[in-house]
């Protein structure tokens, strides 16, 4: 070992650092970096090796997502491994067919303002967005169905909810949400249009990712989305109901609405090809002011 290179040595060094792991994605994700060593990022203006290196007024800092979801894996490696064995399943044969769900949630922490200290200003307000992994199954070779191998007994809970990214920012700032939170999105995206080769129990392990966004409460999602405020007359973030036809009618809803629907809605907000008047405008619209940014799906929970 002492007469390697010494570029050898640090690769072994780090490897035996807490929370590194080696993964690989296969393909590569688009728009994410390789390195794998990947720390804590500040939030806006790009990687950082530790917490130290980031300035004192960054107003956001996370982990990369693959990398937070890699560690998250890890830590669920001995409950896989259980699960695989419960469930008579050989571990050997199962390397591919992995599937991971993961609950996607983002909410205002209220006021953090510092009363009385001597730190940087910061704005008053901060956001947390967080995931957890709701359950883990696999599709072993010659089988139809899937079998769940992991499932979060408490998926609500603080202990299973990992924080991916803290914000320091007013949650009705959608400027500067869609501006911090872009590029989560985009990790996401790249995610799910690739697979996860990691080793778990020994052997290296394909896994597939599905996210659904419903840890999100009612003022996040219309600030996600797009939608007019809490105060609107259209009152479902689901639906076009006004607040009218609504109290006409109690049952018969329907969740009609899609993130790309949004999208549509927003370019003929932002373009009115019509030339209507902001009246006409907003009621084709329902409601949709602003570029929707997160794909909120409501589901799950």
């Amino acid at each position: 070992q002492i007469f390697q290179p010494l570029h050898t040595l640090r690769s072994a060094e780090k490897e035996l650092l807490p929370g590194f792991h080696q993964f690989e994605w296969q393909p590569a994700l688009k728009n994410v970096s390789s390195s794998q060593d990947v720390g804590i990022i500040d939030g806006l203006s790009g990687w950082t090796s530790f917490v130290d290196d980031v300035p004192a007024e960054t107003i956001a800092r996370r982990f990369r997502y693959d990398v937070a979801l890699v560690s998250a894996l890890k830590d669920l490696e001995e409950d896989i491994m259980d699960g695989l064995r419960e469930r008579g399943l050989d571990d050997s044969t199962c390397t591919s067919g992995f599937t991971v769900m993961v609950k996607e949630s983002c909410d205002g922490m209220g006021d953090v303002s510092e009363k009385h200290g001597s730190g940087p200003a910061v704005p008053e307000k901060a956001v947390r967005f967080s995931f957890t992994i709701m359950s883990i199954a696999v599709r072993a070779e010659e089988e139809e169905d899937a079998v769940t191998i992991f499932r979060e007994q408490k998926p609500n809970s603080e202990l299973s909810c990992r924080p991916l990214c803290l914000m320091f920012v007013d949650e009705s700032d959608h400027e500067t949400l869609t501006a911090i939170l872009g590029p989560v999105v985009a990790e996401r995206k790249a995610m799910l249009e690739s697979r996860l080769i990691l080793s778990i129990g020994g052997l290296q392990r394909s896994f597939r990712f599905f996210f659904r966004g419903t840890g999100y409460d009612e003022k996040m999602v219309r600030e996600m989305e797009g939608m007019e405020a809490s105060g609107s007359t259209y009152v479902c973030t689901l639906c076009d109901s006004t607040r009218a036809q609504a109290s006409e009618n109690m049952v018969l809803h329907s969740i009609t609405r899609s993130h790309g629907e949004n999208l549509e809605r927003y370019e003929i907000w932002r373009t009115n090809p019509f030339s209507e008047s902001a009246e006409e405008l907003r009621d084709r619209v329902k409601g949709i002011s602003a570029k929707p940014f997160i794909e909120t799906q409501p589901t799950l929970d």
